[in-house]
């Protein structure tokens, strides 16, 4: 109630668009947050019990002062830590989701697609955090750099995107994947991974129309 009413006009906060399953820290919520979609109750879930796992630990956290939107129906799972900092932009596409002890840390630009779907303990961090230069010649090099994360993205467990990273549409990711660069001269329906990750198979997909009634079967309230 108090994060709805907080963070939207009052014809939509009165939707309960979002809802937060189990503890959550509420670090700061001063930054924009808008749905660009048909509002509907529940529509996003922080904590959202969509995966195997049934228990929280009670570490999810959410830090907002840059502005997050929010395409449609979006999921976090269980003990996710979101952070979008001030002047930084976070775009969500619609059954975009992060699963479960994920973290999304934003200080320039990330935009997921529709149906990009992250696995559990995920990062997707688009910042070094400190300062680096290079020893020689004293250049100094740009802490930050958005990320894109493709729709139709299949993202195992554990896959880490650096920034600077995009992946094109129809895009598989295997676990414990490292993704540090610009991926999108690849073709659609490809299988990256590896540290760093590279391309490992070609014209491979999840079946997304097979499985779309059952994700909107079981991820939309």
């Amino acid at each position: 109630m108090y994060f709805n009413f907080k963070k939207f006009p009052f014809e939509t906060a009165k939707k309960l668009p979002v809802f937060f399953y189990g503890k959550v820290k509420l670090t700061s919520i001063t930054g924009q947050v808008h749905i660009d979609a048909p509002i509907r109750r529940g529509m996003i879930g922080f904590g959202q019990p969509y995966e195997l796992n049934t228990l929280h630990k009670g570490t999810a956290e959410v830090n907002i002062t840059g502005t997050l939107v929010f395409k449609g129906h979006v999921q976090f799972g269980k003990d996710c830590f979101i952070i979008v900092r001030k002047d930084a932009y976070c775009e969500l596409g619609h059954l975009a989701s992060l699963g479960s002890g994920g973290k999304l840390i934003c200080a320039e630009k990330i935009v997921l697609g529709s149906y990009a779907r992250l696995g559990s303990e995920c990062q997707v961090i688009d910042t070094n955090f400190h300062q680096m230069f290079d020893t020689k010649t004293g250049e100094v090099y740009k802490m930050t750099a958005p990320i894109e994360i493709g729709s139709y993205n299949f993202v195992s467990n554990r896959v880490t995107f650096m920034k600077g990273a995009k992946t094109p549409d129809y895009c598989t990711i295997a676990s414990n994947s490292v993704c540090s660069k610009d991926y999108t001269s690849l073709s659609h329906n490809t299988l990256i991974g590896g540290v760093p990750a590279k391309l490992i198979r070609e014209n491979i997909s999840r079946d997304w129309e097979a499985e779309k009634e059952l994700l909107n079967k079981w991820v939309i309230i």
